[in-house]
């Protein structure tokens, strides 16, 4: 697994990838996210973007169904980027009962009321956040 900017990406990959992936929205992953590069094919994507100073929030994350087995060395690995960026809290908005699983799995904290997920969209879902140590 290799985690690449997507505007570092093999755009013959990244098109491809966008083509057949129509929910990933390529002008916020170009200029913020990073592809997931599996087998010399680009297999997922997400954006670490920032709230503040040191929170970040994981946005579109996303990994097609026949490497979904690899989502939660996807994760430990975002959380190292995180760490290398200094870091303090990632969230994540979950929309799926699985990703809920996981989420509470790697440690990550649900959000009822937040300073930081008030600022953020209020849409169904759960509110996680991790504490980058």
């Amino acid at each position: 697994m290799e985690i690449i900017a997507a505007n570092h990406a093999s755009e013959e990959k990244l098109q491809r990838f966008l083509k057949d992936n129509k929910d990933v929205e390529k002008n916020l992953l170009l200029e913020k996210g990073y592809v997931v590069e599996i087998d010399d094919t680009i297999e997922g994507c997400f954006v670490l973007d920032t709230v503040e100073d040191d929170i970040y929030w994981l946005k579109q994350l996303y990994v097609t169904k026949n490497k979904a087995g690899s989502l939660p060395v996807l994760l430990e690995t975002i959380l190292a980027l995180a760490k290398e960026k200094q870091a303090k809290q990632v969230f994540v908005h979950s929309h799926q009962p699985m990703v809920d699983v996981l989420l509470e799995a790697l440690q990550f904290y649900p959000q009822k009321e937040n300073e930081i997920t008030d600022k953020l969209p209020k849409n169904n879902g759960n509110w996680w956040t991790y504490n980058v140590s």
